[in-house]
């Protein structure tokens, strides 16, 4: 795509009252014979809605992802990779200044295209949302959480995707990533986008396809993990699965918008179900006396029909503490149940209880009650060699602890600071083998952590499994 691309605009031809009588079902979307936009040339439209004044949009950017966090950014910058102009756009100004420092969180080989992107003319990151219009393509990676009674919280995917309504000119492809429920492409942008005028299919095209990014962990380049993608309308799918085979090498089109959304939901639902289903014989080797994890490495020598998943404290992340329970939510409307699920999020869910019940036990055995124990958590990123507390289990071990008047302190150099659970920061420790812990509990293992010292320390509540065994060793 060259600089100055122009979008050639005309009149509506179709006023509101003439809006088709089916915009709520996304297979009947017109086409009017409309094909996917060419995003390295220029696109036209012969009948736009909502463009009173007829004017020349022009696109400045191949692409304009909204939301530069754990998911945007890495997309930003492998779009970016590709030869393409891109907009970062992000509503917070600390965020955008940590980029700029090239402080991010980011894989080494990430760190590198954005010390080359930030060089980059074509390459541009701002708060200012009203940058949306001059992109050819919109591509939306903000989080979807859930609030403490586990219910979505749609609120920051409600906002970007009204920003993304307001600023949509004809010609555009616009795309959801963020993981969310059945249908939301449909109602968050195919029916607001068709009552400002724009059809989807035939003057913008709309799709959604789930992201696929696994912080910390650089197995698989983004150019190598096969993207999903369903359009609204064919059209739609074809325009998004254009975009996608620039930065990456596969792409599966599915029908609709629904099924890449349900996609989305089966994976992270399925890695939740196991997981739980590993922490549930954890319990039960527990009980028989025999090591967890001698048993899912013994099963996983089995080349076909088992995948290891490993207990641990609980989970984190916003993929599978958060994304089933947008399914469930969606369900409970329509009076529909999922037992597996249902009990397996529970069970996740009450992880962190069991760490602190466990934590009870150790330092009574040794004539100790939780008040005024010294408590050291060893790790409390969600996960090894990240800098994301995102629903991180040890915020409610730290936050419980400290309720019951232990004194705790933890050590992660990939976190320097972490909540209290009562409106106070800790800092984590230079050197966690001098502050005479009466319990330590190991709850995230980075690459890079020393953890020999275990070995003279009181007592160790293992939550990770694989601590060698030893006197002073306890597993969840």
């Amino acid at each position: 795509m060259t600089p100055n691309t122009k979008l050639k605009t005309h009149k509506a031809a179709l006023t509101r009252a003439e809006l088709p009588p089916l915009l709520e079902d996304s297979r009947e979307w017109p086409e009017n014979g409309s094909t996917a936009p060419e995003l390295a040339g220029t696109v036209e439209s012969e009948s736009v809605a909502n463009d009173a004044d007829g004017q020349d949009h022009t696109f400045t950017f191949d692409v304009a992802i909204v939301g530069l966090g754990y998911v945007g950014l890495p997309t930003a910058l492998a779009i970016n990779a590709s030869g393409r102009r891109v907009l970062g756009l992000d509503v917070s100004e600390n965020r955008l200044a940590i980029i700029r420092s090239r402080q991010a969180d980011l894989l080494d080989s990430d760190k590198v295209r954005l010390g080359e992107a930030l060089e980059d003319p074509s390459f541009m990151i701002s708060t200012d949302l009203s940058l949306l219009a001059r992109a050819a393509a919109v591509v939306v990676c903000v989080p979807t959480p859930v609030d403490p009674y586990l219910v979505p919280d749609l609120g920051i995917l409600r906002a970007a995707c009204a920003s993304v309504v307001e600023f949509a000119v004809p010609g555009q492809l616009l795309m959801l990533t963020s993981t969310t429920y059945v249908g939301s492409t449909r109602d968050l942008l195919a029916v607001p986008l068709a009552a400002k005028g724009l059809i989807p299919g035939r003057d913008v095209f709309v799709a959604f396809s789930p992201e696929r990014i696994n912080p910390g962990v650089d197995a698989f380049s983004h150019e190598d993990v096969p993207r999903v993608v369903g359009g609204v309308t064919p059209a739609c799918g074809e325009a998004a699965e254009a975009l996608l085979q620039a930065s990456t090498k596969l792409v599966h089109v599915v029908p609709s918008a629904d099924v890449a959304e349900m996609t989305k939901l089966v994976e992270n639902t399925f890695r939740a179900v196991n997981i739980a289903l590993a922490n549930e014989f954890a319990d039960i080797c527990h009980e028989l006396g025999m090591e967890v994890m001698d048993v899912i490495d013994a099963a996983s020598t089995k080349p076909y029909g088992f995948m290891p998943f490993t207990p641990g404290p609980g989970v984190g992340g916003h993929c599978i503490p958060c994304d089933p329970h947008y399914l469930l939510w969606q369900l409970r409307k329509a009076r529909v149940t999922a037992p597996v699920i249902e009990h397996a999020m529970a069970g996740i869910a009450g992880r962190p209880h069991q760490v602190v019940e466990k934590a009870r036990r150790i330092l009574s055995d040794r004539n100790h009650g939780i008040k005024g124990a010294r408590v050291l958590l060893l790790g409390v990123a969600y996960k090894p060699d990240v800098e994301d507390l995102r629903e991180s289990p040890a915020l409610e071990i730290i936050a419980a602890m400290v309720a019951d008047g232990a004194v705790v302190a933890y050590h992660d150099p990939w976190c320097p600071t972490a909540p209290d659970g009562q409106g106070s920061a800790l800092e984590s420790l230079e050197d966690p083998s001098d502050w005479d812990a009466d319990l330590v509990i190991l709850h995230t293992r980075h690459s890079e952590m020393d953890i020999d010292w275990l070995r003279d320390a009181p007592a160790v509540l293992d939550t990770t499994y694989r601590l060698p065994a030893g006197s002073n060793v306890t597993r969840l």
